[in-house]
């Protein structure tokens, strides 16, 4: 963890930055049901905790803001703003900033005096799990990391074991960064397989993947005593993608995650896509030869079955060694190995034919390609871009083909993690009651527990 003097300098100077591209995950809707809940003060009440929510959501979405902005993005008046945002300063959940966050112009005539989230309010957790991996990331409330921690998992562990090395890993990074869980407003987690949001149940093209059947919402939210949400790990990259990478300021994206499985994730106008049942994007089970080899999904011809890691290190056995990892195929075609740059190519060739029937469908803007496999560079990209070019109606010139300046995998998962459960906090009940009146409310003993200052 970074406990250096520079950590509230790079707050202050960096977090217009991280909000410069705001994406709508869940909507913008004011959770009425919290609204409407208040004991008591009918509707006078219950409009000020409208537009309390209402500058909440809009500093969760959009970063620091001067009070006249907030005003006139809310629509509600100077004076109500002021009203609300000195309550939410003495409840240590706003700080004002002494000069601009992104160095901009001049609010009406005024440099300084933006508001944001304190440092101390509360923190975000994101985690994403893999095939073989588990990564773990914690965020302020402005998305700045806190800490991070990660840890190999074994291919063939269970949901249990997976569950319980995953809030190991969150509560060393919790440990490193001098906190507890009870500074968790809430923690977003990825993991592989069709999730539905609504329910939280994990199901997958594999019954033999480790989630398959468990309500992963449920079972985390049991082991950490905080607002859990479960997607998919691919959406949660793709979320990190369009907010931090390669996909700023795209609102029609694919990412694309090359790895042991193939998956897809998708953003139409701005709006993260899940499909009816949380299944969209599973392109590794999608044939793209029906007479070939049967896959344990049922289906024949697979693309993961070319294209997945799996694949491409049985292939390159023979030459590489049967204990050989996707490290040392990408060591072996950077060093100009010609087998391994080979089944790389093809690999992306593969793929981008079926990217390209993909592209006929949907029409992205770009496509973002990630994922370990997609650390090959250029080897297997071109392919994948020539066979899109190729195959695809959309004219070349109107659909651009990019790697992912994250790198894909459960770090950018983890990052996409909290930036999920962020965009929760003005529409669960729960998130802002920790947030508002410390996570320790319920408990009745009128104490706060403020995340600990790190600079």
């Amino acid at each position: 963890m970074d406990r250096s003097p520079t950590y509230c300098e790079r707050y202050h100077k960096s977090v217009s930055r991280v909000f410069t591209q705001t994406i709508s995950i869940t909507g913008k809707a004011i959770h009425n049901e919290w609204v409407n809940s208040s004991r008591s003060g009918g509707s006078l009440r219950n409009l000020r905790q409208s537009n309390s929510l209402h500058v909440l959501d809009l500093l969760a979405s959009q970063g620091p803001m001067h009070r006249a902005e907030m005003a006139r993005r809310a629509n509600i008046s100077r004076t109500t703003v002021t009203t609300i945002t000195r309550d939410l300063m003495e409840r240590g959940v706003l700080v004002e900033l002494t000069e601009r966050a992104d160095g901009g112009d001049e609010v009406d005539g005024r440099a300084g005096d933006q508001l944001a989230f304190s440092p101390e309010a509360g923190w975000i957790g994101g985690m994403s799990q893999v095939l073989d991996r588990i990564c773990v990331r914690i965020t302020d409330l402005m998305g700045q990391e806190v800490a991070s921690a990660d840890g190999p998992i074994g291919a063939k562990d269970d949901w249990t074991i997976r569950a319980e090395a995953a809030v190991y890993l969150l509560d060393r990074a919790l440990k490193e960064a001098g906190g507890e869980r009870d500074h968790l407003l809430g923690v977003g987690i990825g993991l592989p397989g069709q999730i539905n949001p609504v329910d939280g149940i994990v199901h997958g093209a594999l019954a033999d993947q480790p989630w398959h059947g468990i309500n992963a919402r449920e079972e985390m939210g049991r082991r950490l005593g905080v607002p859990v949400f479960i997607d998919n790990n691919v959406r949660l990259e793709t979320i990190a993608e369009a907010k931090w990478g390669a996909g700023q300021g795209i609102t029609d994206l694919m990412y694309v995650s090359l790895s042991s499985g193939i998956a897809a994730g998708f953003l139409f106008g701005g709006e993260l896509y899940r499909g009816s049942v949380g299944g969209a994007g599973e392109l590794g089970h999608t044939s793209v030869d029906v007479n070939g080899p049967a896959c344990r999904c049922g289906n024949r011809g697979c693309l993961v079955l070319v294209a997945g890691s799996p694949a491409i290190l049985s292939r390159l056995a023979p030459i590489l060694g049967p204990s050989a990892s996707m490290n040392d195929v990408l060591a072996a075609s950077a060093a100009g190995d010609r087998s391994a740059r080979n089944v790389l190519a093809e690999a992306g060739t593969m793929a981008g034919r079926l990217l390209a029937s993909v592209c006929n469908l949907l029409n992205p803007q770009r496509i973002v390609v990630g994922g370990q496999t997609s650390l090959a560079g250029a080897v297997l990209l071109d392919p994948l871009h020539e066979s899109i070019t190729r195959y695809a109606l959309t004219p070349s010139a109107a659909l651009e083909v990019v790697a992912s300046d994250l790198g894909g995998g459960p770090e950018a998962g983890a990052a996409g993690g909290a930036a999920l459960a962020l965009s929760k906090l003005t529409t669960s009940p729960d998130m802002l009651d920790r947030l508002l009146n410390g996570s320790e409310a319920k408990s009745g003993n009128g104490r706060r527990r403020m995340a600990p200052a790190v600079s």
